[in-house]
């Protein structure tokens, strides 16, 4: 009678029942190594990628190069969208609006071609700046911050502050002795945006810790400036003609400026009125 010789390692004997074993304790292992260490690298989307990926992998028969970038690109994304959601939190907008949301139907003064222009971020990446002129309700605002979370979304950290606003903070940090500490801070910013210049008159140290601000950036780091004033009357602003033009000679050296014009886009289909005559009551 032939005597059935096992197989080393073949299931049944005492070597392949301690390969099965072991290659569970594997598969359990490398999975418990993998939600380890993407938890140490703070890197949830790599782990949800890596098991969502596995078996496209498999079927497709992807090398395992390809594997890991296909993860990496996940992890990567949703960093991405994470940290420009925090860096819009951060830059303290009064409302979001986007790009995509403008209705540019009612822009005048600025046309399609120069929004998309706009809104690659060019101005950015030269430290150039951005000026937009013009009545109230006719955009500037939306375009300033549109363009500005479009930079959050690209990785840029954005800081924005009415006129006003920037000159309460570096009035504060001026009379603590730490201006210059407050500049060389908003100087890492690769963009600030200072909304409505013009809605309200500084006084002489008001104008120049505003002139200081614009003229520390200058050719460092880009700004999006909106007023409601042609820079012809920007010394009614800051009470002093030379500081103006100073001023305006940096900000516009390397900037694109775009004066827009038309009525209110918040009044548009909207009738105010007419205070009636003494003829309306006969």
């Amino acid at each position: 009678m032939a005597t059935r010789t096992a197989t080393p390692g073949a299931p049944g004997t005492d070597e392949g029942d301690k390969a099965v074993s072991a290659a569970r304790r594997t598969s359990k292992q490398t999975d418990a190594d993998l939600a380890f260490y993407s938890r140490a690298m703070k890197a949830p989307a790599l782990l949800d990628a890596a098991e969502r990926l596995a078996e496209r992998a498999r079927k497709e028969s992807w090398t395992h190069t390809e594997y890991l970038v296909a993860c990496l690109q996940r992890e990567v994304a949703a960093r991405e969208s994470h940290g420009g959601e925090a860096r819009v939190r951060a830059a303290k907008f009064p409302a979001i609006k986007t790009l995509e949301e403008l209705d540019v139907t009612h822009l005048r003064g600025l046309t399609r071609q120069q929004l998309a222009h706009l809104g690659t971020l060019d101005f950015i990446v030269g430290k150039e700046n951005v000026v937009f002129l013009g009545p109230p309700g006719t955009g500037k605002t939306h375009l300033a911050i549109g363009l500005a979370i479009r930079a959050c979304q690209a990785g840029h950290r954005v800081a924005f502050a009415t006129a006003a606003e920037w000159v309460d903070r570096l009035a504060a940090a001026h009379h603590t002795g730490r201006l210059q500490a407050e500049l060389t801070k908003l100087g890492r910013y690769p963009l600030i945006v200072v909304d409505e210049v013009g809605y309200i008159p500084f006084e002489a140290e008001a104008a120049n810790l505003f002139f200081q601000l614009i003229s520390n950036r200058y050719e460092r780091a880009s700004v999006i400036v909106t007023s409601n004033k042609p820079f012809g009357r920007w010394g009614e602003t800051f009470g002093d003609e030379t500081v103006a033009a100073a001023m305006i000679d940096r900000l516009v050296h390397h900037a694109e400026v775009h004066s827009l014009k038309g009525d209110s886009y918040r009044m548009r289909g909207r009738e105010l009125g007419r205070v009636p005559t003494t003829n309306d009551n006969d």
